[in-house]
């Protein structure tokens, strides 16, 4: 079928690099069975979505390799160039002889040649296996940048991915990159949504040519460190019944407004209306008024570094 959603160049990835504006995020809280979620994935690549962000940590990348080769198989697409797949370098494999073990692993749990784009997780390392959440701070350091950052360049250079880039960088461990990097990081996958909207953060990297693509931007409702903010926010609601939407549509105004910040973005829902309902924020805008009004929303971030480790001033202090 007619990819509906639009393509957006990313100019710092070296290779003339583009990717769908809209993907499909694979994590899930609490986690579902791979069986359901290669029947979305399938359903999803019927509605249109042709980009699928998925990552070791996930424990998607095998259900998601089942789901390209059956629609593959069944004729929903006719290669696997018409995907755009992300995966992610975990926080246990940030070292520099870990990263092409890691990236092979991905590659051979979602049956493919070769990845799209390939992020850092997280600039941190993890001394072992997480075993619980948050991670203890004694098993929680600051990454060595510099030499991972050369091994994802070695991955970039094999073949074994179109693009490199991070994934909950600030500025700051982006200005460190970029003061070494052979290759620029391509893609800074960010919290971003209208109760954070990483002003500052957007502007440099559009500064810098790393493109901004939004994860969580409906607030990671029902996970371990999401709430109802954004579904309660009275300000979203009065934007969504002057375009007459549900409230179940309500979600295609945050999509819209990550959409006008010139970022990509990450949605993930199961369901297969829901599914088709994120595709459908091409055909309108939202006015100068209605941006104004999210532009003045109270700020608040859902997914930081201290849900998933135990609170260190020092380490803080390096990110």
């Amino acid at each position: 079928m007619e990819n509906k959603v639009p393509i957006v160049s990313v100019v710092s990835s070296f290779s003339g690099l583009t990717l769908p504006v809209i993907g499909m995020g694979t994590a899930s809280y609490p986690p579902v069975d791979a069986g359901t979620l290669k029947s979305a994935i399938v359903e999803a690549i019927r509605a249109g979505y042709r980009h699928f962000d998925t990552a070791f940590i996930y424990g998607s990348e095998q259900p998601l390799g089942a789901a390209i080769a059956e629609a593959l198989n069944i004729g929903l697409i006719k290669s696997r160039n018409e995907l755009f797949i992300t995966s992610k370098l975990w926080c246990t494999y940030a070292e520099p002889d870990l990263v092409f073990p890691a990236i092979k692993m991905s590659l051979e749990n979602l049956q493919l040649e070769y990845l799209d784009l390939y992020l850092i997780h997280w600039p941190l390392k993890f001394s072992k296996e997480v075993s619980r959440l948050p991670v203890p701070k004694e098993e929680v350091s600051v990454i060595d940048i510099k030499s991972v950052w050369s091994a994802m360049e070695e991955c970039r250079l094999l073949g074994l991915t179109k693009a490199i880039g991070v994934s909950n960088f600030s500025s700051r461990k982006l200005e460190e990159i970029l003061s070494f990097a052979k290759i620029p990081p391509a893609v800074n996958q960010v919290e971003m949504n209208p109760l954070w909207q990483q002003k500052e953060l957007n502007e440099y990297c559009k500064a810098k040519g790393i493109h901004v693509s939004a994860h969580s931007p409906l607030g990671s409702k029902g996970t371990l460190w999401g709430d109802n903010r954004i579904f309660d926010c009275h300000a979203l609601k009065e934007i969504a019944e002057a375009k007459g939407k549900t409230i179940a549509q309500r979600w295609q105004i945050c999509l819209r407004w990550v959409y006008e910040q010139g970022a990509s973005v990450i949605a993930k829902s199961f369901n297969k209306k829901r599914m088709e309902e994120n595709l459908e924020i091409f055909d309108w805008s939202l006015s100068v008024e209605e941006l104004e009004k999210i532009r003045g929303l109270p700020q608040c971030k859902f997914n930081s570094i201290g849900t998933f480790v135990e609170p260190s001033a020092e380490l803080e202090a390096q990110l």
